[in-house]
Parts: structure tokens; C-alpha cells; sequence
């Protein structure tokens, strides 16, 4: 099922989300409603507080493939780079922000399972991002020159 991304000035936005302490049928059927929302918005990820729930779940989907990161934490950051962002709780607006350019996380499945997994370029930019949706952080919040998007 398709779910509505939430604007800016949505106060689940700027929440701090709770960790996921059950992993059950309605975890997976919010995973995959996410799914489907962000490859219907044609996107790079999506947090769980931008359908609306105060979770620690995210999902990427990059060239490297499709994630699912449930409380995720960083173990650590290397390097940086300075690039263009957007964000679908932000419609039409882009800006340039600094990020990691290599970041190692640890999370849980949508079975609890724990793992870990190290990120590189856009795939860290992306992690970094939408991880930041879970401490109630928005991309414009770190943004140089926040703009209107170009068409």
C-alpha cells in the first residue's frame, strides 16, 4: 500500500524516534508499504517517521541495492563530501550538504537479526540522510543554499 509522505512541519518530523522492540507482521507490512511508497515517489529512501510512525526503521534503495535498516547506529565516519540533496518531506526544495563519504552501521532486519554494513558515496549520503530522520534531523537543517528544486 501506497502511504502519504509527511510535509515539513509535520511534528513526527522533528521527533526523536523510539527503538523497534517487536519485529512482527505489522513491521514487515510497514517495510513493505515503505517500499512501495518510495518506488512509487521514485526516491533513494524513506524513513519510517515520514509515513507518519515515530519508529528506528529505514529503508535505502541504490545502485548497490535495496536495505532495510531497523535502529540502526553508526559505529563510525571517514571522510567527506559535499553534494546536492533533496528530500520527499521536502518537496521542491534542494540544497548542497556535507557528509560522510564512508560510514559503518550496525542494524537489525525486519526479524531482528543484527548485522553490519559499510557504505561508501552515495550510498553513505544516503544512509546518513535518512538515519538523520530518526533523531527528528532534515537535510535542510545542514544545507548550504537551500533552493527550489530545478524541474
Amino acid at each position: 500500500m501506497i502511504r502519504e509522505i509527511v510535509q515539513v512541519g509535520d511534528p513526527v518530523l522533528r521527533k526523536k524516534c523510539e527503538s523497534v522492540k517487536r519485529f512482527d507482521s505489522a513491521l514487515s507490512s510497514l517495510l513493505d508499504d515503505m517500499k512501495e511508497t518510495l518506488e512509487a515517489a521514485d526516491g533513494a529512501g524513506l524513513a519510517a517517521p515520514q509515513v507518519g510512525v515515530p519508529i528506528r526503521a529505514v529503508i535505502v534503495s541504490v545502485d548497490e541495492g535495496y536495505f532495510e535498516f531497523i535502529n540502526p547506529i553508526f559505529v563510525w565516519q571517514k571522510g567527506e563530501q559535499k553534494g546536492p540533496e533533496g528530500c520527499l518531506s521536502v518537496r521542491g526544495k534542494a540544497g548542497t550538504v556535507v557528509r560522510p563519504s564512508k560510514v559503518k552501521i550496525i542494524f537489525q532486519d525486519r526479524k531482528g537479526d543484527k548485522y553490519s554494513l559499510v557504505a561508501r558515496d552515495f550510498f553513505a549520503r544516503a544512509v546518513c540522510h535518512e538515519l538523520d530522520h530518526l533523531d527528528g534531523i532534515l537535510y535542510t537543517d545542514k544545507a548550504e543554499n537551500v533552493r527550489d528544486a530545478e524541474e
